[in-house]
């Protein structure tokens, strides 16, 4: 299978550089998974699309503000970290600027001395582990210096660190958002709820692998990166019994569905447990878990639109997108939504 065969032509000017005032005023496109059917409404219609029995499963994970600009101690040049993933407690494997400068050895200051740190080795990916010193807490640190690791493709300044964040993130990990659940309020959510729509959630900490480019013309011979994941065993217990009592399981956002399929067994239950997963969804692929998928619109020829076409069909979704963009749809991040049923 060719990576070329998930391209499409997507003007500059659709993709969304800033979040919309109301979270849930986004438009959704709503694409059967079956024949291609197209329909268009807005986010909120998702209240009269979900059924009572249905479960939403939404990833709970919360976005740290990960970028940190700082200097090279010695020099006083400029570098700046993104923190990728904790591998210890002061342990963080990052990507540096300029990655040649950040040598094994090479001391940071950030915040005129209020962190510091030293950069330990260098991965076989290029990375850097880097071991951080400080006072006090380092969440409180890094909520007071870091900022958030915004899209490469987000360009505008980002006023309230609050929208890039679902209203139900709880535990802290990510290095970017998982966009498709920026749509919901709380309010929603409580409407759903109310209707009888079973809510569950997941966690799966996004790395920033989520915005690298395929770089092989063959999407089989693509190597996805790994994300840590944890299902907690009364969240497994409720996706299964709602699947068991034949509602449909809907992912809200690509990381949710990935979660649910690296985490089901061959029968369809899933298994309550952690990991890091490294699944790759694209079409051919035989899904255990999910039925239907809210997500944004995604970048072209990247794994996400890969994993959509799995779910919906190659044809049916690249119709779906050239529709999106006749429709003049916000992609991507801050953009709007599409569900597949």
């Amino acid at each position: 299978m060719n990576v070329k065969d998930f391209d499409f032509e997507l003007p500059q000017e659709l993709i969304a550089q800033d979040p919309l005032a109301d979270r849930s005023a986004s438009r959704l496109l709503i694409l059967n998974k079956k024949t291609g059917e197209i329909c268009h409404d807005t986010f909120l219609s998702i209240e009269r699309e979900l059924q009572k029995g249905d479960c939403l499963v939404i990833n709970n994970t919360k976005v740290i503000p990960a970028r940190l600009y700082g200097i090279r101690l010695g020099t006083g040049a400029a570098v700046e970290v993104l923190l990728l993933k904790r591998r210890e407690k002061d342990v963080w494997e990052v990507l540096t600027r300029p990655g040649k400068k950040t040598r094994p050895g090479t001391e940071l200051s950030f915040g005129d001395g209020l962190l510091t740190a030293e950069v330990l080795e260098v991965t076989k990916d290029g990375n850097r582990l880097i071991r951080f010193f400080y006072e006090g807490i380092f969440e409180e640190i890094l909520d007071r210096l870091g900022q958030m690791p915004l899209p490469p493709y987000i360009t505008h300044e980002l006023k309230d660190k609050d929208r890039y964040q679902t209203v139900y993130a709880k535990y802290e990990g990510s290095a970017a958002a998982p966009t498709a659940g920026l749509h919901f309020t709380k309010e929603l959510l409580d409407r759903l709820e109310a209707k009888g729509v079973i809510i569950a959630q997941v966690t799966l900490h996004v790395g920033l692998g989520t915005f690298r480019p395929v770089k092989v013309d063959v999407v089989e011979e693509h190597h996805m990166h790994s994300e840590f994941y944890q299902i907690e065993p009364e969240q497994a217990a409720r996706i299964n019994a709602a699947r068991e009592a034949g509602g449909r399981i809907v992912a809200v956002g690509t990381t949710s569905c990935r979660t649910l399929e690296s985490a089901a067994d061959e029968t369809g239950v899933l298994q309550a447990g952690s990991g890091n997963t490294d699944i790759f969804i694209y079409p051919g692929y035989r899904f255990r878990m999910v039925d239907a998928l809210i997500t944004n619109f995604h970048l072209p020829q990247s794994t996400l639109i890969m994993l959509v076409s799995a779910l919906a069909g190659r044809e049916h979704v690249m119709a779906a997108y050239e529709e999106a963009v006749r429709q003049r749809y916000r992609f991507f991040s801050f953009g709007d939504a599409m569900l597949v049923v």
